[in-house]
C-alpha cells in the first residue's frame, strides 16, 4: 500500500514531467502550486506565482469574468466551467497576451475546494491554422479560377474561330480593321485565361532536369537590358547546386515577373539580388518557419531594396487580380502565376517584406540529388545531436513580429539559454540601460522605432561592451540592410536558419569568436 510520502513523490514527478502548465488554486483564487511548464509558459520564476491571484495569468477583462464564474459556481454548485475545456487568453509576466486552452477541475480536500487548471499554449496551433486557411483560400480561388478559365477558353475558341472565318470571306477594308481589332482582343483574352490556368495549377508544364544557375544567368542577361542601367543586378550562386525538375520556360517567366515587380517597387533605381543555394529543411523549427516538409531544396531568392509591402499586401499578394499597381496597368496576375507554377512544380514560395526596406521572395524547389554538399542523413543527425548547448546564459530576443519572437524564444530555450524579450530596438536598449543582465542580444535588423538592428548593435558595443550581439534578417542578403550599416560590419544569420547554425553562432559569440 502506498504511503503518503510515496503519493507526494509521485505527484511531484507527474507535475514536473507534464508538458502542459498546471496551476492549483484555492476557492479565493490564490495560487497554491504550479509546475515547471507553468513557469515557462507565463515566464515567472518558480516561487513568484505562489500566493498570487490566478488573475495575474489573464487579461483584465477575462479576470473579471473568471471571478464571476467562480463566485457563481461556489454559490450554486453549477458546473459551467468545471470539467469543460475552452479557448481563452493568457497574460505573461511582461504583459503580452497569447491564446491558450484551459481546462478546470475541482477537488475537495479536507472539506475545502481546490481548483486545478491545465493550460496549453495555442500560439503555434493558431499560426498553423491561419497558414492552412490562407492555403485553402488560395486553393479555393484556384479551383474557381480554373473552372472559369476553362469555360472562358471555350467561348474564346468560338469567338476567334468565327472571326477567322469572317476574315477568310472577303470582307471590306473597314470590316478587316474591325475583325483585326476583335481578334487582337480575343487573343489577349486567351493569354489572360492561360495565365489564370497557371495559377489554378492546371497548365501543362513541361518539366525537365534543370540547372538553376545557368537558367538564371540566361534570364538575367535578357533582364539587364529590360531593367535599365539604374537598376543594378547582383548575383550569389552556391557551389555546388543540386538540379531540380521544373519547366524552364515557366521558371524564366517567374524570374522575369519577380524582377520587373522589383524594378517597379524600386522606382527604376536600386539593387536587385538574385541568389540560388541548396537548403536543407531538417528540423522542426525551420519546417514551422517555412511551412514546408523537411527535405532538401534548391532556393531561388529575389530581393530588392524598394518600397516594401504592407501586411495586407503580403497577405493577399498571391491572390489573382490583387494589385498595388492598378494605376500603372497592373493586372494582379504576376505573383499568382508565380505561386501556381511553383506549387504545381512541388515547391513552395515564401515572402518577407518591410515597408520602406524592400522585399524578398524565396522559391523553393525539391532537390533531385539524394544529399547536399555530400552530407548524408546520418551526418545531419549527428550534427544536430552535437549542437553546442548553452549553460543558462541570458539571450535578449529583439523582434517586432510576435509570432517570430515566440518561435525564436522557443528555439533559444531549447539550446539551454534563458531568454528575455523586446519588441523593438528602443525597448531593448531601455532594458539594458535599466541594468538588465544580458549576455547576448539576438536582434532582427528591421524594426519600428528609432533604433534598427545595426543602431542597437552600435549602442551595445559602445555602452555595454561585455554584451555580445547576433543579428538576423529575413532578407536573402545585405542588398537591403547594407544601407543601414553606417560603416559597421556584422555577419547576419539569415532567416530561415537551422537550429544547428543558431547554436554554433551563439556559442561562437560566447567563446569570443563572433562579431559584435
Amino acid at each position: 500500500m502506498d504511503t503518503p510520502a510515496q503519493d507526494s513523490a509521485l505527484l511531484h514527478a507527474i507535475l514536473d514531467v507534464t508538458v502542459d502548465a498546471v496551476v492549483v488554486s484555492d476557492a479565493a483564487g490564490v495560487i497554491l502550486r504550479t509546475n515547471p511548464a507553468a513557469h515557462r509558459l507565463f515566464q515567472y520564476d518558480s516561487d513568484e506565482l505562489i500566493g498570487q491571484s490566478v488573475n495575474v495569468l489573464m487579461p483584465r477583462a477575462l479576470a473579471d469574468l473568471h471571478d464571476g464564474f467562480m463566485s457563481h459556481h461556489l454559490e450554486t454548485g453549477e458546473e459551467r466551467i468545471i470539467g469543460v475545456g475552452r479557448d481563452v487568453e493568457g497574460q505573461r509576466k511582461d504583459g503580452s497576451v497569447f491564446p491558450l486552452h484551459l481546462s478546470v477541475a475541482r477537488a475537495d480536500v479536507d472539506g475545502a475546494p481546490l481548483f486545478i487548471g491545465i493550460l496549453r499554449d495555442l500560439t503555434m496551433r493558431n499560426a498553423t491554422q491561419q497558414a492552412l486557411a490562407r492555403s485553402q483560400r488560395l486553393d479555393a480561388i484556384g479551383q474557381m479560377t480554373g473552372g472559369i478559365a476553362h469555360d472562358f477558353n471555350n467561348l474564346l475558341t468560338v469567338v476567334i474561330g468565327n472571326l477567322e472565318l469572317m476574315e477568310m470571306r472577303g470582307p471590306t477594308d473597314r470590316q478587316i480593321a474591325l475583325i483585326k481589332d476583335a481578334l487582337d482582343a480575343a487573343t489577349l483574352g486567351a493569354d489572360l485565361t492561360a495565365r489564370l490556368m497557371i495559377f489554378a495549377r492546371k497548365s501543362h508544364l513541361k518539366p525537365r532536369v534543370t540547372d538553376l544557375r545557368s537558367l538564371c544567368e540566361e534570364t538575367l542577361s535578357i533582364l539587364k537590358r529590360t531593367l535599365g542601367a539604374n537598376c543594378r543586378i547582383k548575383t550569389e550562386f552556391g557551389d555546388p547546386l543540386s538540379p531540380v525538375l521544373v519547366d524552364p520556360v515557366q521558371l524564366q517567366s517567374a524570374l522575369m515577373n519577380l524582377a520587373l515587380n522589383a524594378r517597379d517597387a524600386m522606382g527604376g533605381r536600386g539593387e536587385l539580388l538574385v541568389s540560388v543555394a541548396n537548403v536543407t529543411i531538417d528540423d522542426t523549427y525551420m519546417a514551422q518557419e517555412t511551412d514546408m516538409e523537411p527535405g532538401e531544396y534548391v532556393r531561388l531568392s529575389v530581393s530588392d531594396d524598394g518600397a516594401g509591402m504592407s501586411i495586407e499586401a503580403q497577405r493577399r499578394a498571391f491572390e489573382p487580380f490583387f494589385t498595388t499597381k492598378a494605376d500603372s496597368g497592373g493586372t494582379g496576375l504576376g505573383l499568382a502565376m508565380v505561386y501556381g507554377f511553383v506549387r504545381q512544380s512541388g515547391g513552395h514560395v515564401t515572402l518577407y517584406s518591410e515597408l520602406g526596406h524592400g522585399t524578398s521572395f524565396g522559391l523553393y524547389f525539391p532537390a533531385m540529388a539524394a544529399s547536399i554538399d555530400g552530407e548524408d542523413e546520418d551526418d545531419t543527425e549527428q550534427q544536430r545531436a552535437q549542437s553546442p548547448q548553452g549553460r543558462g546564459e541570458t539571450v535578449l530576443v529583439v523582434e517586432d513580429n510576435p509570432k517570430v519572437r515566440k518561435l525564436s524564444i522557443a528555439r533559444i530555450r531549447d539550446l539551454g539559454f534563458n531568454t528575455k524579450e523586446a519588441a523593438s530596438g528602443d525597448e531593448a536598449y531601455a532594458m539594458l540601460a535599466d541594468g538588465a543582465h544580458i549576455d547576448i542580444v539576438f536582434s532582427d535588423l528591421v524594426m519600428p522605432g528609432t533604433l534598427n538592428g545595426y543602431d542597437l548593435a552600435a549602442k551595445v558595443a559602445s555602452e555595454f561592451p561585455d554584451t555580445k550581439v547576433l543579428l538576423t534578417s529575413g532578407y536573402a542578403s545585405d542588398v537591403v540592410t547594407g544601407a543601414m550599416a553606417k560603416g559597421q560590419e556584422h555577419e547576419i544569420l539569415h532567416k530561415p536558419y537551422r537550429q544547428s547554425n543558431l547554436a554554433l553562432r551563439l556559442q561562437a559569440l560566447l567563446a569570443g569568436d563572433g562579431d559584435r
